[in-house]
């Protein structure tokens, strides 16, 4: 029996996915949950499991195809290499509808089953990097896939580029608007009761982005899927949410004193015992005591959210992603580090998958040894707040020697901003929250 293997819906804003890498070929014996293909988004890339054990029968889409989510995107002969005479059956998961019918992809030689050039990604890279148009590349590849050989060929016979335009004067007439800027100032206008934003590329009221003017030596960097999604996420933020930042000074005394008496117990456990560990928890334990910091806003409510997940951000290949660890507040600290670890583990490994990334309720942001004094950063939608860890210093301090009288010394101390959107989270709620992350650091209110 044949059974599809569908492209799932990978997060709840992803619709589509790339085809970054087949780990099967047609013919190849396959165990059930055995992966079949590396599927790429603008969030991460994950592998994506065989659903049943059997034989690779076909693969419908090549690689670097971008497929819709809830498509067949191969078959596999279900059983021990299909040696039965029973007549193929379409298997479609009950949760899913059934997909629409899949293109030939044999019938149209260089051309993607999207209908965009079949091209390679270096390929697509080099042709963003040379700007050439994939579709006047003739491919040389199997199928005539297009090569990045192909397109620096292209990009050479191309000539040289036109010269620059002569520098514009100084003061240039203000020009009127478009028809399109008219109507999405309207739109605006319509939307918002009156206030029109900034409109990215137009500008705002009699202010107008001036044109880019190439100078020698400038390098232009075309955004990729992922920076650009990046960019709209925080552009979003900003408009959206009201930002208020408000920042506290942390005394490390005691929390880095406890770290030292464990970080080599944890070190011969293979785990890392961090001060970011230290604050998830202190975060955590705060959201739990403060639930209006673990909201969501709707149209026209807001959701106090029952579990408490947080998303730390961590390095990976592509760049600064923020996977979640789930019920935080349930945790200690050897379930937080153990939790941090192995997501960092599997960010660095470029094995991040799509649920690793969905579903924080608040974020914690740690910019690492060069982090600066303090700053604030901007909400992870949709949440309403995110906690911004700054770099820990040595400073004269005063603290109460016991007896009534105060002593100077000299401690770790860290600055720690929170972001907080406003429309639903007031001063009070915020500085409250903060607060006791606060004292569960200073205290070291944390069992080790």
């Amino acid at each position: 029996m044949l059974v599809d293997v569908i492209l799932p819906q990978l997060g709840e804003s992803v619709t589509e996915g790339t085809i970054a890498k087949w780990l099967v070929k047609e013919g190849d014996s396959i165990q059930k949950d055995q992966p079949i293909a590396s599927i790429a988004t603008d969030k991460a890339d994950s592998d994506l499991p065989s659903p049943v054990t059997g034989r690779v029968a076909k693969l419908l889409f090549s690689e670097g195809d971008v497929v819709p989510v809830k498509t067949r995107i191969a078959q596999v002969e279900e059983g021990a290499g299909g040696a039965g005479a029973r007549a193929p059956a379409k298997v479609v998961p009950p949760s899913i509808p059934p997909p629409a019918p899949v293109p030939d992809v044999s019938a149209a030689p260089g051309r993607s089953a999207m209908g965009g050039p079949l091209a390679t990604p270096t390929a697509r890279k080099a042709a963003l990097e040379n700007d050439v148009s994939l579709e006047r590349v003739k491919g040389t590849g199997d199928r005539g896939r297009v090569t990045r050989d192909d397109v620096i060929r292209t990009a050479n016979a191309s000539g040289p580029k036109e010269p620059a335009p002569a520098p514009a004067p100084a003061i240039e007439p203000p020009q009127p608007r478009t028809t399109a800027e008219t109507q999405k100032i309207a739109q605006l206008i319509n939307q918002g009761g009156g206030f029109v934003p900034p409109i990215p590329g137009v500008g705002f009221g009699a202010f107008k982005v001036p044109a880019y003017r190439p100078v020698d030596g400038d390098r232009v960097v075309p955004f990729t899927r992922r920076r650009r999604l990046t960019a709209d996420h925080m552009t979003y933020s900003k408009f959206a949410s009201p930002h208020v930042v408000t920042v506290a000074e942390v005394d490390l005394h005691k929390a880095s004193k406890l770290r030292d008496a464990n970080k080599e117990r944890y070190k011969a456990e293979g785990m890392s015992l961090t001060m970011l560990a230290f604050v998830v928890v202190a975060t955590a334990r705060a959201l739990r005591e403060s639930p209006a910091m673990n909201a969501r806003v709707l149209d026209e409510a807001y959701v106090v959210l029952h579990d408490v997940n947080i998303g730390v951000a961590v390095d990976s290949p592509d760049g600064l992603v923020v996977p979640v660890v789930r019920r935080a507040d349930e945790l200690g600290v050897r379930g937080i580090v153990r939790a941090i670890d192995d997501l960092a583990r599997r960010a660095k490994a470029g094995k991040i998958t799509i649920d690793d990334l969905s579903g924080a309720t608040f974020s914690v942001s740690n910019p690492g040894l060069k982090g600066n004094l303090f700053g604030g950063a901007i909400i992870n939608q949709p949440n309403v707040g995110i906690l911004r860890m700054g770099e820990i210093q040595k400073r004269v301090v005063v603290v109460d020697s016991g007896d009534g009288e105060d002593q100077i010394a000299i401690h770790p101390v860290m600055y720690v901003a929170l972001s907080y959107d406003h429309r639903v989270v007031d001063g009070v709620a915020a500085n409250a929250f903060l607060w006791r992350v606060t004292e569960i650091l200073e205290k070291g209110e944390l069992e080790v």
